[in-house]
C-alpha cells in the first residue's frame, strides 16, 4: 500500500464511489431512515473534514512557490496562477463549509424519523412496531 496523500484521497473516493454503489436502491440493510440517519451522519462527518483536506492539498505547491521552485508551462506567471490556485482554494474550503452545513441539517432532519412496520408480513405479530 502506498502511504502517501495522494494515495488516501484516492481511498477515500473508492469508498464513495461503493457507497454510491450499494445504495442506489433500497433494500435489507438499506431501507429504514435508522439507515438514512446513519449514512447522513457518516457523511457528515466527511465533508466537515473536507475543507481542511482541501487546504492541506495545497501544501506542497505552497512550499515550492516559497522556495521560488514553480515554473509555469511555456513562461507564465507564477504570481498569477498561485493566486489564482490561493483564490480557488478559499472558493473550495466555503463551498465545503456550505456543504457540510447543508449535510448536517440534513442528519438533523431524519433524526425524529422512524420506519412504521405495521403490518408488514415478517413483524405481523407486532401489533405496532417502528424501528
Amino acid at each position: 500500500m502506498n502511504d502517501t496523500p495522494p494515495q488516501h484521497l484516492t481511498d477515500a473516493a473508492d469508498g464513495i464511489r461503493a457507497f454510491n454503489h450499494a445504495s442506489q436502491s433500497t433494500g435489507p440493510g438499506w431501507e429504514a431512515p435508522t439507515d438514512s440517519y446513519t449514512a447522513l451522519g457518516t457523511l457528515s462527518y466527511l465533508v466537515g473534514i473536507l475543507g481542511q483536506a482541501v487546504e492541506q492539498s495545497t501544501a506542497p505547491v505552497r512550499h515550492a512557490y516559497e522556495q521560488g521552485r514553480i515554473r509555469i508551462d511555456g513562461n507564465g506567471n507564477t504570481e498569477a496562477k498561485f493566486g489564482e490556485l490561493l483564490a480557488a482554494r478559499e472558493e473550495g474550503i466555503a463551498a465545503a463549509a456550505a456543504l457540510t452545513a447543508a449535510v448536517q441539517r440534513m442528519h438533523n432532519a431524519v433524526s425524529p424519523m422512524g420506519y412504521d412496520t405495521t403490518g408488514l408480513p415478517e413483524l405481523e405479530d407486532d401489533e405496532e412496531h417502528v424501528v
